[in-house]
């Protein structure tokens, strides 16, 4: 009986054994020619980049780098390796080419496979995180929730359900007629509803919260420049949220809305086109991040009419586009913290990172625009310990392109590899084979 237990422990303890090995996390090693360092804002050669599972492990010269033998490797060594994209403000659910009218047919549940498809194409073009900032049904909830758990390919997702609004705001539905007599959930009005509206929102999953501080361009029968809210209601909105663990944006345009938002202690603007010198300065001694979408105009002003685009959200786009890049180069100059958001989805997804050379054009250095899509993007999110920097103990969210795009901004608008987690989604063939996916990986693009 003795020899019977002592047998079986032994099989128990190998079992065990080959448990563990079993879930050793895989390890993989990039070759990195040139190396993107954002946190000190430099480039180094000849790196190394070691991958357990998801997780970097270490960064250090090639030359002084040991690896098991056996161990897959990536070779980059001659393409530019950056962090994969932060993207702060985009529309996953939206498709710019469906009209103002045929929108009115789009499900939620429609819109999530639109969702989906975007999702992927965001993801290709070298972007593993986004800040989805508003959705019909909390689709951008079940779009995060499909990436993580597998389901469907994508970036990794943070979700703002839909955007809190006033009556009559930027986020109520005016083009409708009043007989019709339809407004969403997230149209609130006085402090206690918009409280309300927040735990709703976290209720069902949002990560975090938007609201409307301004009219908009895409809205009808509101103009940027008008300031929607009450400051009481506003600080009600933040106030909760941040009780609740959620950072808040406010969509706002407009001097006066922009610097309510800043009062009320949101964690960033959207848009911030009509900004003035007072909010440039409240927006640096707050430490509130500014996302200025700056490219889309181009968009909008050359394929608006073809989509469907009404006449009078053209021309409001026209007036305030020339202004909200100005306002950037001066928001720069002062010092304020800028974070790369696109708003895409008011144009295809999957263009983001033509923005990159927007921002060069109106004053950043390419350091500068590279550094507000990796570090500052995770700063906003709160999440700089987990990307937005190729470094030991965050995820392995990896980009890769031919050239120097410190000399050349746009050859970060073709990408030659995309690495998500440790897994590659674009790549060679051998790339991909060293390290997959449970996708089909794509191939570099030229």
């Amino acid at each position: 009986m003795r020899k019977l237990i002592a047998a079986a422990a032994l099989a128990l303890l190998a079992c065990a054994s080959a448990g563990a090995e079993e879930a050793k996390p895989r390890t993989v090693a990039i070759q990195a020619g040139r190396l993107v360092d954002v946190i000190n804002q430099r480039v180094l050669t000849d790196q190394t980049i070691v991958i357990e599972g998801d997780r970097i492990v270490s960064v250090s010269p090639t030359a002084a780098t040991t690896l098991p033998a056996g161990t897959p490797t990536i070779d980059l060594s001659g393409k530019t390796v950056l962090p994969g994209f932060v993207d702060t403000h985009v529309h996953l659910t939206t498709d710019p080419t469906i009209s103002f009218l045929d929108s009115y047919h789009i499900t939620p549940a429609r819109a999530a496979v639109i969702g989906a498809m975007n999702a992927r194409r965001t993801l290709l073009a070298g972007f593993t995180v986004a800040r989805n900032l508003s959705s019909e049904a909390y689709a951008d909830v079940a779009l995060r929730d499909g990436v993580e758990r597998g389901d469907i390919m994508g970036p990794r997702i943070f979700a703002a359900g839909g955007m809190i609004s006033m009556t009559g705001g930027h986020g109520d539905d005016n083009h409708l007629a009043p007989q019709y007599r339809y407004s969403s959930e997230d149209v609130v009005d006085g402090p206690d509803a918009a409280r309300q509206a927040v735990r709703r929102h976290v209720k069902f999953g949002a990560d975090l919260i938007k609201f409307a501080t301004t009219g908009g361009v895409f809205s009808a029968n509101t103009s940027p420049g008008t300031s929607h809210f009450t400051l009481e209601e506003a600080r009600a909105i933040v106030e909760e949220a941040h009780n609740l663990g959620r950072t808040v944006t406010a969509h706002a345009h407009g001097a006066g809305g922009i610097k309510m938002a800043i009062r009320a202690g949101v964690d960033s603007v959207e848009h911030a086109s009509l900004i003035d010198a007072e909010g440039i300065r409240m927006a640096r001694a707050a430490g509130t991040i500014l996302s200025m979408d700056i490219y889309n105009t181009d968009y909008t002003q050359a394929e608006g009419r073809k989509n469907g685009v009404p006449e009078v959200n053209i021309q409001k786009d026209k007036d305030i586009g020339d202004i909200q890049r100005e306002n950037f180069r001066r928001a720069l100059r002062a010092g304020v913290r800028l974070s790369f958001g696109t708003d895409a989805g008011v144009y295809p997804h999957g263009d983001n990172a033509r923005q990159f050379a927007i921002y060069v054009r109106y004053g950043m250095t390419p350091m500068q625009a590279i550094v507000s899509a990796t570090q500052t993007g995770a700063q906003l999110l709160k999440r700089e310990d987990d990307f937005g920097a190729i470094a030991p103990g965050r995820f392995a969210d990896i980009v890769a392109v031919d050239g120097d795009p410190l000399a050349d901004i746009t050859r970060l608008e073709r990408m030659a590899f995309v690495m998500k987690g440790g897994q590659v989604y674009r790549g060679t063939d051998a790339q991909c084979a060293a390290a997959p996916s449970a996708w089909a990986c794509e191939a570099p693009q030229r």
